[in-house]
């Protein structure tokens, strides 16, 4: 009798008998064989017909089957449970911030983000071994990689934002869900963040800077990618000269590879994804930029489906990846990670892009600070759900007609300007419902409840409001991206965001709808697949 596997609990196999296909058991059930065809009642008709062997045979294989597809259920349980213990969960956001998710598009769909936070945690004595400097074996963990995944509403495509380690960016106040410590607002590197209370002080930190929501966080350390790059089985990296991160002073990954393709696993990997002695200007810039063509060239791999085949290593890879990741509660289950997987799945390489968040040096040189303008062009773009590709298509330009004269349409003002770390600006909806008045919309009303959002936009609740909403931005000289539809709202309502916090001259450009990606992003396509430049210094 042939055997199959299933994974038992903690990932054992448990080996199950299956039954028999059909003609496995070729001897015929008593009374039918070729020539007594209707010989299983008595004869004469008379009495109930007789029990076959064969109806016995087939009650028998039934029963067994279902306790068969039971037990295998059972171990599938099992093991479900204990990919689902093996994932630690943390809170998702220890700040309080007031930024709310995203309105619906008219399908109802959300766009989704996700913060990846690459841990440098040496808490176990593997993590020491990877990652060195067993003098940091007690302090709490930086988060040395970090990337915002943004992926559209319609699943359409995907962008990933990194941010050097050591931007200088405010941390807001957060709390230690753990032992209650609570770290006050500070100045300091983003990658600090992680140790002010754990990846939901990070989360913070990006909502604050960034103006997006976010959905969800995934954290890994050090053993954690090793074990991945062996569970996926490698990821073709390439570098256009001989490397080696090593140099006298004790700098670098010891990354060591020849000129051209290679496949990088397990610890090889993790050199690669650490490296900054060794690529272009051996700094965080050239280390972000060694990451995001691993990620691309680790998409196509999984996409291609070739480590995917095989039940063995796909166990073996749900097995890595629920054992070295840290997730937010909302996505505590196996059940949500696939569900998640199946969404970033939908993408196509070709529509994923990855970025560096723009920057430029501050302090001498000492850290990077975010640039002027190129940055938060950059927030906006995933703030509004616009590729950073540049394919979205244009909607048409038409412009309805309002419904009534601008003296009878209702609107509602709300002051977007709550900020952990600018603070509110008190009495920005009663400045604006008078600057509205001023131009003629008599019917212009506060609304008092304290919201955070970044950019101003003038909501409209259906189709047939959409021209009134659109003659209350031309009004204020705001562009027409900032009018939206949705489905919370009753009245055209206008929101006065963080972009707008004095004053009643909108302070961007109407005709400037900021919707392309700056140069000084970066911009690297899903499906490119270039060479690392190796640093003159650092090559044999």
């Amino acid at each position: 009798m042939r055997e199959s596997s299933v994974r038992g609990e903690r990932g054992r196999r448990a080996t199950v008998p299956e039954p028999r296909e059909n003609g496995e058991d070729d001897s015929p059930p008593e009374g039918e064989g070729p020539a007594s065809h209707g010989a299983g009642r008595r004869r004469g008709g008379q009495g109930r017909p007789k029990r076959s062997r064969g109806v016995r045979i087939l009650r028998w294989t039934a029963l067994t089957l279902a306790v068969l597809v039971l037990g295998a259920a059972g171990a599938g349980y099992f093991y479900y449970e204990h990919l689902n213990g093996n994932l630690k969960k943390e809170a998702l956001d220890l700040g309080d911030s007031k930024i709310g998710k995203p309105e619906p598009n008219a399908a109802g769909q959300t766009p989704l983000n996700i913060l990846l936070i690459g841990s440098d945690s040496r808490n176990t004595a593997e993590n020491v071994k990877l990652g060195g400097a067993k003098q940091d074996a007690d302090r709490k963990p930086l988060g040395d990689v970090q990337m915002l995944v943004h992926v559209s509403a319609d699943r359409g495509n995907m962008s990933v934002v990194s941010i050097p380690r050591d931007t200088r960016v405010t941390i807001p106040q957060c709390t230690d869900p753990h032992d209650g410590t609570v770290y006050p607002k500070t100045e300091g590197a983003i990658n600090q963040s992680l140790q002010h209370g754990g990846p939901g002080c990070t989360v913070a930190t990006w909502k604050e800077l960034t103006g997006v929501y976010i959905d969800h966080f995934m954290m890994i350390d050090f053993s954690g990618v090793v074990s991945m790059a062996d569970a996926i089985g490698g990821v073709p990296v390439c570098v256009d000269d001989n490397v080696y991160s090593h140099d006298s002073k004790g700098h670098g990954s010891g990354l060591k590879l020849t000129k051209g393709t290679h496949n990088v696993k397990g610890v090889q990997a993790l050199q690669w994804l650490r490296t900054r002695y060794g690529f272009e200007d051996n700094t965080d810039i050239g280390r972000a930029k060694a990451q995001h063509m691993y990620m691309t060239s680790m998409i196509r791999q999984l996409k291609s489906g070739t480590k995917l085949s095989d039940p063995g290593k796909l166990m073996d890879l749900a097995e890595a990846a629920t054992d070295a990741l840290t997730v937010d509660h909302g996505l505590g289950t196996v059940k949500k990670l696939y569900d998640l997987g199946n969404d970033l799945k939908r993408v196509p390489t070709k529509r994923t892009t990855m970025i560096t968040m723009p920057w430029e040096y501050g302090g001498g040189g000492e850290y990077v600070l975010p640039k002027p303008g190129d940055a938060e062009q950059t927030f906006s773009l995933l703030r509004n759900d616009i590729s950073l590709d540049g394919r979205d298509k244009k909607k048409p330009d038409a412009t309805p007609a309002p419904t009534a004269p601008k003296e009878q349409i209702p609107v509602v003002v709300q002051n977007g300007t709550a900020s952990t770390v600018l603070g509110p600006v008190s009495g920005r909806a009663a400045v604006i419902t008078s600057e509205l008045a001023r131009l003629g919309y008599a019917k212009a009303t506060a609304n008092t409840v304290l919201i955070s959002q970044a950019d101003t936009t003038v909501l409209y609740p259906d189709e047939s409001r959409q021209g009134d909403a659109l003659a209350v931005a031309k009004a204020l000289k705001l562009p027409k991206s900032a009018v939206k539809a949705s489905k919370s709202v009753r009245e055209i309502t206008l929101v006065v965001g963080n972009d707008w916090r004095e004053g009643t001259a909108y302070p961007k450009a109407a005709a400037d709808d900021g919707d392309k990606t700056p140069k000084s992003a970066d911009a690297l396509n899903g499906e490119e697949k270039g060479c690392m430049k190796v640093n003159a210094g650092y090559t044999f």
